[in-house]
């Protein structure tokens, strides 16, 4: 089992190599592959053994490095998962197939018949489809706040999808899929400890952290039960692999590696190592991808042909989310939204004129990735919950990349022409 962090160190740098031991590994200076779908076991009591310790968590194997079928764990999920707990703070972490199987073994693991769920507009497509769409088939209902550092807002429909039913999740993605929406992750367990006092049943508080990655927020220090994170985006950081990832204490990380198990949808080998890889270097390209935002989303602001931009370094001085945003995090990201004036006819000619920047969905590659969040991420939500959102036909999502910045600005500008 990979030792715990050392104290002190930063985040950035136990990303380097925590996790990895290299006498695991030969000596090796990284980590090796290990492609293997089950494990030998060197007598039949020891097989029993381990099944004991992973099954009951009890017996003489209990504490020990045992593995029994890739599907139940293998070495570089191990690895993997120490340095997703270091990074983020947690006592624990499991590592998924994709950002949506984290999620939706989080709802699987705590969402029953009658349960409700709050979550904040905007969120995520695929997000909303499981809550809204998916659930709801088994008898769960979920409410939505427009204002996650709305305290009075956030209370009202607290209040509403517990007349619903018991609340079992509070769910804050921060900032917010596509516009950047900050959510006020204080109230958020303050709400959940005040429903636990009244009912005797306190709702999880379950942070996406996504567009801000493990460098920029760190949602364990603000005393959130779990903080997930899409590992396909910063923290793969290359638009080549799919992860997601669950950090947070490990009395409640455990159930969701057994419910993993169950469902299948852990992590390869392959792709395990393929990640740790790219966390030795996600706060520099973070880094730049962040100076380059900066610098794009000043020259939206002032471009005429554009109504707004969403970009959380621009949030005004004195607000209420301004106020939230420096107790919470640690820079402003580098994937926001801009609006143009009109709607999808101006959007589409922009977009279809863009030379550089590559079309797509996902967000936080070294490419500069951009998509018209109506019609592609956030298709399949209701229109009027769109709006509600803060989603218009006109609104673009835009994931600065590493790029040289005066290529991307010149690159919207010759594009903006053409609207």
């Amino acid at each position: 089992m990979p030792a715990d962090p050392p104290q002190g160190l930063r985040p950035e740098t136990l990303a380097v190599s925590h996790g990895y031991d290299p006498a695991m590994g030969m000596g090796a200076v990284k980590p090796p592959i290990f492609m293997t779908s089950t494990f030998v076991y060197p007598s039949a009591q020891a097989a029993k053994d381990v099944h004991e310790a992973f099954f009951e968590g009890t017996g003489p194997a209990v504490g020990a490095t045992n593995h029994i079928y890739a599907r139940l764990g293998h070495p570089g999920l191990d690895m993997l998962e120490a340095r997703l707990a270091a990074i983020d703070g947690a006592e624990a972490a499991a590592a998924f197939c994709s950002g949506m199987a984290a999620h939706s073994t989080i709802a699987l693991a705590h969402v029953r018949p009658g349960d409700s769920v709050l979550h904040g507009r905007p969120i995520y497509g695929g997000v909303d489809m499981l809550y809204n769409r998916f659930l709801p088939q088994f008898g769960a209902h979920a409410v939505a706040y427009l204002d996650g550092t709305d305290d009075a807002g956030v209370r009202s429909a607290a209040e509403a999808a517990l007349a619903k039913g018991p609340l079992a999740l509070i769910i804050a993605e921060s900032p917010a899929n596509p516009t950047a929406a900050i959510v006020d992750l204080a109230l958020m367990v303050r709400i959940a400890d005040e429903v636990g006092s009244r009912t005797g049943r306190r709702p999880l508080v379950v942070v996406d952290n996504t567009l801000l990655g493990p460098f920029a927020q760190r949602p364990i220090e603000h005393d959130v039960d779990l903080c997930m994170t899409s590992l396909t985006k910063y923290c793969g950081g290359h638009s080549d692999l799919l992860a997601g990832g669950i950090t947070g204490a490990k009395t409640l990380v455990d159930p969701l590696r057994q419910l993993r198990t169950t469902l299948g949808n852990h992590l390869d080998p392959h792709t395990s190592w393929l990640l740790m890889r790219s966390l030795e270097s996600v706060h520099v390209r973070t880094e730049r991808a962040m100076s380059n935002a900066r610098a794009v989303a000043d020259y939206l602001r002032d471009h005429p042909k554009v109504a707004g931009v969403t970009y959380l370094g621009h949030l005004a001085e004195g607000s209420r989310q301004r106020a939230v945003y420096d107790r919470q995090c640690k820079a402003a990201g580098s994937t926001f939204s801009f609006h143009l004036h009109g709607g999808e006819d101006e959007a589409f000619r922009m977009l279809d004129c863009l030379r550089l920047m590559k079309m797509a969905v996902s967000l936080g590659g070294s490419e500069t990735l951009i998509c018209h969040s109506a019609s592609t991420t956030h298709y399949a939500v209701a229109p009027e919950q769109r709006l509600a959102g803060g989603i218009t036909d006109g609104t673009i999502r835009l994931s600065v990349g590493i790029e040289h910045v005066d290529d991307l600005i010149a690159d919207l500008g010759q594009a903006l022409d053409a609207v």
